[in-house]
């Protein structure tokens, strides 16, 4: 289940935007093999939210695009499909029937400044950054470039798949 929470007021939210949202969720974890029942936190900030957001969390002050908080932990350069595919999980980790993956925190205002940015649409932006932070969710990181080159590469065949082109 996909719980949204729009918290901004500064970006128009649509029924489809939001549609096409969970869509890319649910696809983006089916990708990577993860066959539970999911629970995945979408909330949607503007750029004084997340600024705090990421002050509060990481101690860097200022407005950035999206923030993962992943609930499972994963050993350095794993991911959700090494580590947990078989896995049974116990009530620590469930939410009910659902394992609990974790939050996205998505600011729509600097996904707009980064589309224009980058010279490709709004939604195309959005839904990179949902596909970048359920990879994050699921153990991928980009701190080092190995990672980096890896998770990159990830996010593209994701989004190339469902045809969400730059």
């Amino acid at each position: 289940m996909i719980y949204l929470d729009n918290r901004q007021e500064e970006i128009k939210v649509s029924e489809e935007l939001i549609k096409d949202m969970e869509k890319v969720i649910y696809f983006a974890l089916k990708e990577e093999e993860v066959e539970n029942e999911c629970e995945v936190s979408l909330v949607l900030v503007n750029n004084d939210e997340i600024r705090e957001i990421n002050n509060d969390t990481r101690n860097i002050d200022k407005a950035t695009d999206v923030l993962s908080f992943p609930m499972l932990d994963y050993p350095k350069g794993k991911v959700f499909k090494d580590v947990y595919k078989e896995k049974e999980f116990d009530e620590v980790y469930l939410d009910g029937e659902e394992l609990v993956l974790g939050d996205i925190v998505l600011s729509l205002e600097k996904a707009l400044e980064q589309s224009k940015e980058y010279n490709h649409s709004y939604e195309r932006e959005v839904f990179y950054l949902i596909v970048h932070s359920i990879l994050h969710l699921l153990g991928y990181d980009h701190m080092i470039e190995e990672e980096k080159i890896i998770m990159r590469k990830r996010e593209e065949e994701i989004l190339n798949k469902l045809d969400i082109r730059r």
